[in-house]
C-alpha cells in the first residue's frame, strides 16, 4: 500500500515537472498535424495558412522596438511625411531578409548561426558569438529603456522603479516561451496587435493630410544633408541583426519538410506570414512618422525626445492621444525584450553550441540599462546610441546570410534565384554602406 502511495506521488511529481514540457510537445503535435493535412491537400482556402503563421510576427517584434520611435518622430516633426517613402522601401527590403533567413532554416533544419559554427573556422564563430552578443545587449538597452520611459510618462512612476517593474514584466513574457512556441506567438502576436491599435487611434486623433501621406509613400525626394542622415538612420534601423539570426531558428525545426517539394510548399506558405508582419511592422512605422508630421511639424515643432513629443501630443490631441503614445511604447519596449533574450538564446548555442537558462539570461542583459537609468543618462539619447551601435552587427548577419542561401549544395532546390541574389546583394552592399555612413557621422 505504501509503495503505491510512493509510486503514485512520484508520477506526479514527474508530470507536475514535465507540464511545461508536455504542453509544448502537444502544441507542436497540433501544429505539425494541421501543416501536414495542409501539405496533404486536405485543407483549403485560408485555413491552410494558419499553421504557418506566427514566426515572422516575433521577428517583426525587432521593427517596432523603441529605438525606431525617436528617429520616426524626429523626421516626422522636422520634414514632414516627406520620408514615409524610405520607410515604405525599408519594409520591402525587411521582407526579402527576412524571408531568406526563414527559408534557410526551412532548407537546412538549421539556423543562420548553426550553419556559420559548421563552414567557418572556431576563431571566427567565437567572433561573430561576441559580436552578436553585444549587438544584443545594445538592443535590449533600447527595448529596456522605452519599456521603462513607457511606464514614466503614462504614470508618472520615477526612472529606476519602472525600469524594476520593466523587469518583473519581462521575466513573465518569457514564462511564454517555456509553454510553447504557440503560447509565445499568440502574446506576442496581442502584443503587436496591441501597438497597432494605439497607433491607429493616434492617426486617427491627429488627423493627417492623406494627400500628403499619399504622396511621401511614393516620392522619393530629400531636403538637405539632415534629411539624408535622417532617412539613413530610418533605413540603418530597420533590419535588425538579431532578428535575422532568430528568424532561421523559428523555421528550422517547426514544421519539417519531408522532400524539397514539401520544403518549397512550406516557405510559400511561410512567405504570407512574413509579408503580413512586415505589412504591419512598416504601418506602425509610418504611423509614429505621420502622427508627428500631422501634429508637430505642422504646428512648427521640431521634437527630439520622447517626453517631449508625449507632452506635445497632450497639449495638441489630448490626454488619450499621449497616453496612447506611451502603451505603444512600453508594450514595443516589453515584446522585443522578450525576443532580444530569445535570440540571444540562438546565438550562444548556434555560435558556440553553449546554453545557459533563459531568466539568468534576461537577468544578465537587463544589468546595463538599469547601470544607465540609475547613472541618470537621457533615455532617448541612449536609445539612438543603441541604434549606433547596432550598426557594427548587420555586415556580420547579411553577409553570411547571402553566401549561404546562394549555395545550392546547401540549399537544394530552395537555393536563391539569380534575380534574388542580385537584389539581396545590393540590399545588403547598400544597408552596410548606410550602417557604416552613420556610424562615421555619429563620431
Amino acid at each position: 500500500m505504501e509503495r503505491d502511495i510512493e509510486r503514485k506521488a512520484e508520477r506526479q511529481r514527474e508530470k507536475t515537472i514535465n507540464e511545461p514540457a508536455g504542453r509544448q510537445a502537444e502544441a507542436r503535435t497540433r501544429t505539425e498535424l494541421a501543416a501536414q493535412a495542409v501539405l496533404n491537400g486536405e485543407t483549403k482556402g485560408l485555413k491552410r495558412l494558419l499553421p504557418f503563421l506566427g514566426p515572422a510576427f516575433i521577428a517583426a517584434v525587432a521593427y517596432i522596438d523603441p529605438g525606431n520611435f525617436a528617429t520616426n518622430i524626429t523626421a516626422g516633426s522636422q520634414y514632414g511625411y516627406m520620408l514615409l517613402w524610405v520607410i515604405f522601401g525599408s519594409n520591402l527590403m525587411a521582407v526579402l531578409i527576412q524571408a531568406l533567413s526563414a527559408k534557410l532554416g526551412i532548407a537546412t533544419g538549421r539556423n543562420l548561426p548553426e550553419v556559420a559554427r559548421d563552414r567557418f573556422p572556431k576563431g571566427v564563430s567565437i567572433f561573430l558569438w561576441i559580436q552578436s552578443e553585444l549587438v544584443i545587449i545594445a538592443t535590449d538597452l533600447a527595448e529596456f529603456i522605452g519599456a521603462a520611459l513607457g511606464l514614466y510618462l503614462i504614470f508618472g512612476i520615477p526612472m529606476l522603479p519602472a525600469a524594476l517593474i520593466t523587469a518583473v514584466a519581462s521575466f513573465a513574457i518569457l514564462e511564454l516561451q517555456r509553454r510553447g512556441f504557440r503560447a509565445l506567438e499568440t502574446g506576442i502576436a496581442g502584443m503587436v496587435v496591441a501597438v497597432v491599435l494605439a497607433f491607429a487611434f493616434q492617426v486617427f486623433m491627429a488627423k493627417p493630410d492623406m494627400g500628403a501621406v499619399a504622396m511621401g509613400i511614393f516620392t522619393p525626394q530629400f531636403q538637405g544633408t539632415e534629411s539624408i542622415m535622417l532617412a539613413a538612420g530610418i533605413l540603418g534601423a530597420t533590419v535588425m541583426p538579431h532578428a535575422i539570426y532568430l528568424h532561421s531558428s523559428l523555421t528550422q525545426n517547426r514544421i519539417v519538410g519531408r522532400n524539397e517539394e514539401e520544403k518549397k510548399k512550406i516557405f510559400r506558405l511561410e512567405f504570407f506570414d512574413i509579408v503580413f508582419a512586415m505589412v504591419v511592422a512598416g504601418a506602425v512605422n509610418m504611423a509614429m512618422l505621420i502622427i508627428a508630421a500631422a501634429l508637430f511639424f505642422k504646428n512648427g515643432l521640431v521634437v527630439e525626445e520622447l517626453d517631449q513629443a508625449f507632452i506635445h501630443f497632450r497639449e495638441l490631441a489630448g490626454p488619450a492621444t499621449a497616453i496612447s503614445f506611451g502603451l505603444g511604447l512600453l508594450i514595443a519596449g516589453l515584446s522585443s525584450s522578450s525576443v532580444g533574450t530569445m535570440s540571444g538564446d540562438v546565438v550562444m548555442q548556434g555560435f558556440i553550441n553553449k546554453r545557459i537558462n533563459l531568466y539568468l539570461r534576461r537577468a544578465i542583459t537587463m544589468t546595463p540599462p538599469l547601470v544607465l537609468i540609475i547613472s541618470g543618462i537621457n533615455a532617448t539619447q541612449a536609445l539612438v546610441t543603441s541604434q549606433v551601435i547596432l550598426s557594427f552587427g548587420i555586415a556580420f548577419a547579411l553577409v553570411p546570410l547571402m553566401m549561404f542561401t546562394g549555395d545550392r549544395k546547401l540549399m537544394g532546390g530552395l537555393v536563391n534565384r539569380p534575380i534574388t541574389k542580385i537584389l539581396g546583394w545590393a540590399i545588403a552592399a547598400l544597408v552596410i554602406a548606410l550602417n557604416v555612413f552613420l556610424v562615421v557621422e555619429s563620431f
